[in-house]
């Protein structure tokens, strides 16, 4: 092959792409002076990829099949900007050999490994069955070509329970399912080839042994096409959640300077074997004892900004640099570790409703500063949408320092002084996450999230006198604010009475629960606030994003959000939401009825796993949406009848489409 049609110099590049990595490829392109082209579907036009690209070609709708998954119209876009180069960045079509190759036909530069390293390395099959050849250790499974279900069935028997059903070409955690016994396999083959074909395009699967409680590292490694190849050193991503990483560091805590050495020595002779070019990532997996191979991902990854903060190398401008044809700039023995980096992935999810996805408009952005060893890599910004169709990926937050521990606290920081509002993020999970005493020891394994979910998840402490003074003030500084340059409006003077009062009250509650009250007294003389017996002189300075609430001599930064008569604060205390129960009546709430069977978020329904007139019992499937590239199981919440199905396969539904109906046993 001509290597002059595979490397070489561009001018333009399409990024084929979106969100927070297309944004994140593009601000590295354009530094280096290029010219940038973004694709977008029609659910993406006002999106921040959009906005930040020099060009951008509308791809198709909302459907990733229809339009980020869709190759010819990709290349149909390079040739309409005159793109010389193609970035897939990660997921969608980045580990797809065919789109590789056809990029190549087409006169492109693909930044990334050929199609025939993608064929070797991408497919989970593919690459253990090279690095069995290669001598690599690997974890016992069966990798072959053979799908049916009777082949995986007895591959399953053989190698023994518990074992891993996962996706040949997939990744973060889709079509991957473990399975501890024969009954299980399955409905658990039928639903990750589906959704593994919905994310992928590919249904082949591998079987694994499934290791309990292991930890996951991954070593960085790039190379070029002058024959180099570098490792970058390694990263620990055992904080997972069925099988997507939620935090990742570097280096990892786990390993000493030989062990170090002796897995990044592994790693180069892995990718070596296919003499790869490009980055990518080769992941192992430890029982506590021994290190195997579990597979190699022949992109960029998710967390590979904390590989560039602790070795001062941009990964996006090395794949370019390789992509042109040049030499890495350094050599193995020039790459020098710095310090600890900790990334945290900001998710649009609830953690508290089991991880549901949350859509809607980002109402309220606030993020820190990237400032003091923080750095943020964002696809959103305040005012867009946040969509049903795509992966609930908002952004990463990733904290640098000397130390593990500083890096942490930096990390922690930072999620503290976030506040996203408009749709549920698990920004206060995240925190409770990497401030919990085992994650500071390292005493960690791939379960750990799992087993202590209900303390990450417990809901927010009851306000306290700090809050209500807060949720008060809040008002009255809102008041305040709204009342700048309307020359004759009485707020603007604060201690303005109508008819003689000196007294106004509020009341606001969390939730339905009791309502808790406060009172503001006005006049002459000091404004004060009054709980309870409990009277308390305050001053309120606004500021971006809050204010500054002094209470009792006591300043304190409270930052808030008023949408109508619900609050939201941030204190010392933590996060806060809270009704303001209207002083003038006409609470109006619609109560709906935890028996409601109805979409949670707009999705496809791609499975019903019950018939009407059938038996429940409470927790029985009944139908699997997909939202957001996730699948979702809906369950009979009692024993009972399955009286109606009211959707089909395919159906596309909104949100709150009633979709089923189950009659209470009586039980």
């Amino acid at each position: 092959m001509d290597r002059s049609k595979l490397y070489r110099r561009f001018r333009t590049l399409l990024i084929a792409n979106r969100g927070e990595i297309a944004c994140r490829v593009i601000r590295t392109a354009r530094a280096m002076g290029l010219r940038t082209v973004a694709v977008y579907s029609e659910a993406d036009r006002d999106a921040m990829h959009v906005a930040l690209a020099d060009e951008a070609v509308l791809l198709g709708p909302a459907r990733a099949r229809d339009s980020y998954l869709n190759a010819e119209r990709l290349i149909e876009a390079a040739r309409k900007t005159g793109a010389e180069a193609v970035h897939p960045g990660y997921g969608f079509l980045s580990e797809n050999a065919e789109f590789a190759r056809a990029c190549f036909d087409a006169g492109l530069v693909f930044v990334g490994p050929t199609a025939g390293m993608m064929t070797a390395m991408g497919s989970k099959s593919g690459s253990k069955a090279l690095m069995e050849k290669a001598g690599v250790p690997l974890v016992p499974g069966y990798h072959g070509e053979a799908q049916d279900d009777a082949t995986l069935a007895k591959a399953a028997d053989k190698i023994g329970f518990p074992i891993l059903v996962k996706a040949s070409a997939g990744g973060g955690g889709r079509g991957m399912r473990i399975v501890r016994s024969a009954a299980e396999l399955a409905p658990a083959i039928v639903s990750a080839k589906r959704e593994a074909k919905a994310a992928f395009g590919d249904d082949r699967m591998l079987i694994e042994k499934y290791v309990d409680n292991p930890r996951h590292i991954e070593v960085q490694v790039i190379g070029d096409s002058q024959g180099n190849l570098l490792s970058l050193f390694e990263r620990e991503c055992t904080l997972q959640r069925r099988h997507q990483k939620v935090i990742e560091e570097a280096p990892s805590p786990t390993l000493n300077p030989a062990q170090r050495e002796t897995v990044c020595a592994a790693a180069r002779k892995a990718a070596g074997a296919v003499n790869y070019v490009g980055a990518g990532t080769i992941e192992f997996v430890s029982d506590g004892k021994d290190v195997f191979f579990i597979e190699m991902n022949t992109r960029l990854q998710v967390e590979h900004p904390v590989t560039e903060l602790i070795t001062g190398i941009d990964l996006v401008e090395w794949q370019l640099r390789v992509a042109f044809g040049e030499a890495l700039p350094l050599k193995q023995d020039e790459i020098r570790l710095n310090g600890h980096a900790v990334e945290a992935r900001v998710y649009a999810e609830n953690p508290i409703k089991n991880f549901m996805p949350s859509v809607g408009k980002l109402s309220t952005w606030r993020l820190p500063a990237e400032t003091g060893g923080l750095r943020i890599d964002a696809g959103y910004r305040e005012g867009d949408a946040v969509s049903p169709y795509y992966d609930a990926m908002l952004a990463k937050m990733i904290a640098w320092a000397p130390t593990r521990d500083v890096a942490i606290d930096r990390l922690n920081r930072g999620l503290e002084d976030s506040d996203v509002r408009g749709i549920v993020t698990n920004i206060p999970f995240l925190s409770a996450l990497i401030t919990h005493p085992k994650v500071r020891t390292n005493a960690i394994d791939t379960g750990f999230i799992e087993r202590e979910l209900a303390a990450l998840t417990s809901t927010a402490p009851a306000p306290g006198e700090l809050e209500l003074c807060a949720a008060a003030a809040a008002i009255v500084n809102d008041e305040r604010q709204a009342a700048q340059g309307e020359a004759n409006s009485p707020w603007q003077t604060f201690g303005w009475m109508p008819v003689g009062r000196r007294q106004r009250s509020f009341a606001f509650r969390v939730g339905h629960g009791p309502e808790q009250e406060i009172s503001l007294n006005y006049g002459s003389g000091p404004s004060t606030l009054l709980i309870g017996e409990r009277e308390l002189a305050f001053t309120v300075a606004p500021k971006g994003g809050g204010f500054d609430l002094t209470l009792d001599g006591v300043k304190s930064s409270v930052a808030a959000v008023i949408d109508g008569h619900e609050l939201y604060l941030r204190t010392r205390n933590g996060r806060f939401d809270l009704h303001w129960v209207d002083p003038f009546g006409g609470e109006t709430e619609e109560q709906a009825g935890a028996d409601k069977i109805a979409a949670p978020l707009p999705g496809t329904v791609v499975a019903v796993l019950a018939e009407e007139g059938a038996k429940l019992e409470k927790g029985a499937p009944i139908l699997t949406l997909e939202v957001m590239k996730m699948e979702q199981t809906l369950r009979a919440p009692y024993a009972g009848v399955l009286k109606s199905i009211k959707c089909k396969v395919g159906d596309i539904v909104q949100e709150g489409t009633e979709l089923a109906v189950v009659e209470a046993s009586g039980e």
